[in-house]
Parts: C-alpha cells; structure tokens; sequence
C-alpha cells in the first residue's frame, strides 16, 4: 500500500483542545452530496465543531476500487465538501493501516484534547460486526449512528447493536454523545438524503 509523501502529524487536520470532532470514514468512491449532508446532519444534532473525512485506502470488507485512488478520490471529496468544517484527510493511507480500530487508537494518542465521535450509517451498525476489534472501537469512542431507511430495523436487530444496547443513548440525548464515555451511542433519525456510492459507480468501478 503506498502512503502518500506526507508526515503523519500534517495528515492530522487542524484541533484544539476540548474541540468535538466527527469522524466520517469511507472509500467515498466516489463522494457525494449525502456525505456532506450526513456531515452537516451530524454537527447540527451533536453539536460538533467540525467533521474530519478519514478517505479509506481500502476497505477490507470491500472491493471495486478500480481506477480511482485514493488521491483522486480525496480530491473529488474536497469538492464536495464545500464547507470549512469539513475536513478531508488520507490519514490512514499515511499511518499504513486499512483498520478503524487503528485509526481511532492513533488518533486518540496524538489528539488526548479532542472529543471524537466515530459517524457511521445505519447499513454499517448492521455489519459493525464484522469490523476487526469492533468492541474496541465500540470502547474507546462515542457512535452516532445514522438511519438510512429501509436498513434501520436490520441494523437495530444485528449481533452490535443488541451486543451494545445498554449503551444507546436516547435521541433527544444526542447533545451530550461527544462528553459520553464510551461505550456510548445514539440512533439519529430525520435524514431524508439517501445516496449509495455504489449506485454512483460503473460496473468497472470508474465513476458515472
């Protein structure tokens, strides 16, 4: 896996001690509106600074990245994006791993002052369970998790969710999930947006 030319510590996007950061991980092969939306949905109901796009060198419950690298893929993210809370980053591409638990492991290290919440779809906490080291991940970070009907009954019945259903946060609760300690997560509903990257790729994986 090639790591792109840059140190780890300038992978890291701009924080402050205390700030409360979202943290948006995928191949975003490509990116579209819905992550921006997601994004924009998240720091409104969690009451987050901002949101960092963690660009997936490649996700190992994946396959079809074609053509478009990671750098191209980042790129195109930046454009969507559009808005300066959003940051985009190929920090596990620098680090060398494909693995979330990695990345919120090293950037709980290096970043002791902020205040993470690892985002994700509904159609994620149906197969969290599959993640390497879900419990860990589940253990050092508050969830927000956001419904993407019609997966929302699957995801709520998976093996993580039930696993972690004493520590769901109630809806109206969602404020507080940034000072939570983990294991701690909240089911967001009222996303109307819903766009799939794989609806927006070619059987060849080049974008449409």
């Amino acid at each position: 896996m090639a790591k792109p030319s840059v140190a780890p510590s300038q992978a890291i996007p701009y924080h402050t001690s205390g700030m409360r950061i979202g943290l948006l991980g995928g191949s975003f092969n490509p990116p579209h509106e819905a992550h921006r939306a997601i994004s924009l949905f998240a720091m409104k109901r969690l009451q987050l600074d901002r949101v960092w796009w963690l660009v997936s060198p490649g996700n190992p419950l994946k396959t079809g990245y074609g053509a478009n690298d990671i750098a191209a893929r980042a790129s195109a993210a930046r454009k969507i994006a559009r808005d300066p809370r959003i940051d985009v980053t190929c920090l596990e591409a620098v680090i060398g791993t494909r693995y979330t638990v990695d990345t919120i492991s090293y950037l709980r290290r290096r970043c002791t002052g902020a205040r993470f919440v690892w985002i994700m779809g509904a159609d994620n906490l149906a197969q969290f369970h599959r993640w390497d080291d879900w419990r860990r991940i589940a253990a050092q970070v508050p969830m927000a998790v956001i419904d993407r009907p019609p997966r929302s009954l699957r995801a709520l019945a998976a093996p993580a969710a039930l696993a972690l259903a004493r520590d769901r946060l109630p809806e109206n609760k969602a404020r507080q999930l940034a000072d939570a300690v983990p294991p701690a997560w909240v089911f967001l509903t009222g996303m109307k947006l819903n766009l799939s990257s794989t609806t927006l790729r070619n059987p060849d994986g080049t974008w449409k």
